[in-house]
């Protein structure tokens, strides 16, 4: 978990606990460490766990050198419902898809979700090979190792191609990550940094060819976070030497960390697990939704160990609500990292539990 690490938790739980009753006696697939992830096996579906998503997100330029921020997220939850009848009509395994541009011309984000039962024709994720989809929406690795992510909402559309330069970053330990102080609060999690975008993106009808750089997260568990923690902030950056850095903590309500981790990969390639004290997170300035009320920080000081960034981001209002549908809302959006007033990495910050905790056990999301 960690939407870098914790990727819309509580939205997949929020589903699942509409159809509680049953899933409880499922017997959900654990996470344990020790177990070695494979590729490209790995990159497909794990259906025998509860929840799992791929979430992709980056940050494009036009030929003007207008820069604009995306995400496409999959969801898969194993209900518990239904496994004894197969077929495309079972509510065994659900689909769920968001996708979203930060568009500064605009001043806000577009976004547009889509949710089905997985059918193998409407809906699904493949085991074995990535490849997740809802109805022309779509993320697919192809032969030559790249990956295609395609969406469309209203008044945007966008098709890329993603190009992997380096092996997939194993966060945690070897991708066992850790996401509280119970072991059993953890998932399988692996990054994909410096993705090199291409493709196609259309807004309002007019269509323009775009470049840039772009971040895959993959992780799936079947837990769902620790008592206690009412939010979580997760930033992933590329910086422009070639490095990365995944960072995240898991909040209580009083604002303080339940439980911190992040990855930091050199533009050499080598990769460190951060302890949990070599992490910290600083609100540096606020803005207030004027949709929904809610103060989001969406500047910070982010420590790693010997160095500190400055978080800024795209602009302000990059507020996903899926209060009619899912029943959450939190910001989500393309940020600048500065080192020194210098800009040295771009990448997306999630921030959530800013509106209200989720009430996990009372069959909707509280506000």
């Amino acid at each position: 978990m960690g939407r870098g690490g914790l990727r819309m938790l509580w939205l997949i739980a929020a589903l699942a606990l509409a159809l509680a009753g049953a899933a409880e006696a499922t017997d959900y697939a654990p996470v344990t460490p020790g177990r070695p992830l494979v590729f490209p096996a790995d990159a497909g579906a794990h259906p025998e766990h509860r929840i799992e998503w791929w979430y992709v997100t980056g940050w494009l330029e036009d030929d003007d050198g207008n820069p604009r921020g995306f995400q496409l997220t999959f969801f898969r939850l194993r209900t518990g419902i239904g496994e004894d009848r197969p077929g495309r009509f079972s509510p065994a395994q659900l689909i769920s898809g968001h996708a979203a541009l930060s568009d500064p011309a605009l001043g806000r984000l577009r976004h547009a979700e889509k949710s089905a039962r997985a059918s193998g024709r409407l809906a699904g994720a493949t085991a074995g090979h990535l490849q997740a989809w809802i109805g022309d929406w779509r993320l697919e690795a192809q032969d030559d190792g790249a990956i295609i992510a395609r969406a469309a909402g209203d008044g945007f559309a966008f098709d890329l191609r993603l190009a992997p330069s380096r092996a997939p970053t194993l966060n945690g330990d070897a991708g066992f990550s850790r996401k509280g102080p119970r072991p059993e609060h953890a998932s399988y999690y692996y990054s994909v940094s410096g993705l090199a975008a291409s493709g196609r993106l259309t807004l309002d009808g007019r269509a323009t060819t775009v470049r840039g750089v772009a971040w895959l997260d993959h992780e799936w568990s079947s837990e769902y976070l620790p008592e206690g923690a009412v939010g979580w902030d997760w930033v992933g950056l590329n910086f422009d030497d070639g490095g990365a850095l995944m960072a995240a903590r898991i909040r209580q309500s009083d604002g303080s960390a339940l439980w911190r981790f992040g990855t930091l990969r050199s533009a050499h390639g080598t990769t460190r697990e951060l302890p949990p004290d070599a992490i910290s997170f600083e609100a540096l300035r606020h803005w207030r939704s004027p949709a929904s009320g809610v103060n989001y920080p969406v500047s910070w000081r982010l420590d790693v160990g010997d160095f500190a960034l400055v978080l800024e981001p795209l602009m302000d209002d990059q507020e996903l609500d899926g209060r009619a549908s899912t029943g959450a809302i939190y910001w989500e959006g393309a940020v600048r990292a500065l080192r020194d007033g210098q800009p040295v990495a771009r990448g997306y910050l999630e921030l959530t539990g800013y509106g209200g905790r989720l009430r996990l056990g009372e069959g909707s999301p509280g506000r």
